[in-house]
């Protein structure tokens, strides 16, 4: 016997957060690995075992916000804790630990050349589409997704 199509439940449809904060998610992930781009360009480029681990990261980072849609709330709290915590205090760590020690950011953007400023522009892009991502994904209509 067919099954028609309105006898086939429908999955609920992903809410406009949570599709919004997978475009973002992905929009720092692009930041991520422009920045790696750039320093590859660099006289202190990382190695092929740094990139290797990089683009690892960046694989299961693309998986987990891909899951997002899913619904699942342990893949919400994941990029949450991963990305937000974590990954955050990666990114912030080394200009925090700089400025720490007397660097001073007006002196270091006037002696930047072209590579060093695209590295903190996409720096901050990447922390701001991580901000953005993270209050996408807890709005209310987010919550309710996740909730089911």
């Amino acid at each position: 016997m067919p099954i028609l199509a309105s006898s086939v439940p429908s999955a609920p449809s992903v809410p406009r957060p949570v599709r919004a904060a997978v475009v973002v998610w992905l929009a720092a992930v692009g930041a991520g690995v422009a920045e790696t781009l750039v320093h590859l360009t660099g006289p202190d480029a990382p190695g092929p075992g740094a990139v290797a681990v990089r683009a690892a990261v960046y694989a299961v980072v693309v998986a987990l916000v891909l899951a997002l849609r899913t619904g699942r709330d342990a893949v919400r709290w994941s990029l949450a804790l991963l990305l937000g915590v974590v990954g955050t205090a990666s990114l912030v760590v080394e200009p925090l630990t700089w400025l720490a020690a007397g660097g001073s950011p007006v002196e270091y953007l006037a002696g930047a050349g072209v590579a060093d400023l695209a590295i903190v522009a996409l720096r901050v892009l990447h922390l701001a589409t991580v901000a953005v991502a993270l209050v996408l994904m807890f709005r209310p209509a987010a919550n309710a997704f996740f909730r089911r």
